[in-house]
């Protein structure tokens, strides 16, 4: 996540803050204002309620310090740290104020980027052993993939590209609009500056892109026959990519077929968050309050 654009993570932070907040100069956290005193001191601890792979650190941090540059953070966990039940996972110090105001902010940030992460560390712990790459796709929330991106990544995930921009994939609506696979590679390679990847949903048409000279193929939405014999079609001849349907309860069985990598775009889509709390202490001699 610290290879991100800082100031990417920040126009981040900033919007998700004016959605809680309102915009510069406006009301704030009105709750706050009326109840706690403008610089009453406090503490505070992020705490993992249950298991997982945390990611999403330096945005929840970036958060606290737009909210208030003064605010102390303690991490205590890195992305890419296993997460146990009650497991600290930083603590805070500064105006409660500030806590408060960043709180929901920053566990959003967190907990949803933590379950990226650890979703798709499950994937890989399947895959892992078959030689089998997992690859994210561009089904990402919007305005959030650069950081789902990077929570994959953390997970041991492998990034597929980024966009429309960085990659050519040519899929079922451009060889409809081509007339064909044959010529719609021919016309993606009249500028050959990038590698050339193929959607297929048929043997058919897998050996026409491998004549055509595809360097990577897609096969979406294919049975285990199917599967197999798309793998031995394209073993030492192009990079072999399944996606379509693919969910933990299946991707061993596919992996062990022997593909160079699955898509899987329920990383991003689908993965549950990860439950996280921020405990804040009170008044001297009280207790932390669950937040």
């Amino acid at each position: 996540m610290s290879s991100l654009p800082s100031l990417e993570i920040e126009e981040l932070a900033r919007r998700a803050l004016a959605e809680d907040l309102g915009p510069a100069g406006g009301s704030g956290d009105v709750t706050s204002k009326r109840i706690v005193r403008a610089e009453l001191p406090s503490r505070g601890r992020i705490l993992a309620k249950q298991g997982g792979v945390l990611a999403g650190t330096a945005v929840a941090a970036t958060v606290f310090r737009l909210v208030d540059p003064a605010l102390a953070i303690d991490w205590k966990l890195a992305d890419g740290a296993a997460l146990t039940p009650d497991a600290t996972v930083a603590e805070l110090s500064g105006r409660a104020r500030a806590i408060l105001a960043g709180e929901r902010v920053a566990l959003n940030f967190l907990q949803h980027l933590s379950g990226v992460a650890t979703q798709t560390a499950a994937f890989v712990s399947v895959c892992a052993p078959h030689g089998v790459k997992v690859l994210c796709t561009r089904k990402t929330v919007p305005g959030m993939r650069a950081v789902q991106r990077a929570a994959v990544a953390t997970g041991g995930g492998t990034l597929h590209r980024a966009g429309l921009y960085d990659a050519i994939l040519i899929k079922t609506s451009h060889i409809r609009l081509a007339g064909g696979i044959n010529e719609a590679i021919r016309r993606a390679r009249a500028q050959p500056q990038m590698p050339v990847e193929v959607e297929v949903t048929s043997a058919a048409e897998l050996e026409e892109a491998l004549a055509a000279g595809a360097e990577q193929i897609l096969l979406d939405n294919a049975g285990p026959d199917a599967i197999a014999k798309a793998v031995a079609a394209t073993r030492g001849r192009a990079f072999l990519e399944i996606s379509g349907g693919i969910t933990l309860a299946n991707v061993g069985a596919i992996a062990a077929l022997g593909p160079d990598a699955v898509s899987v775009g329920a990383l991003t889509h689908s993965s549950p968050a990860i439950d996280l709390a921020l405990h804040i202490a009170g008044p001297v001699g009280a207790g932390p309050r669950g937040a």
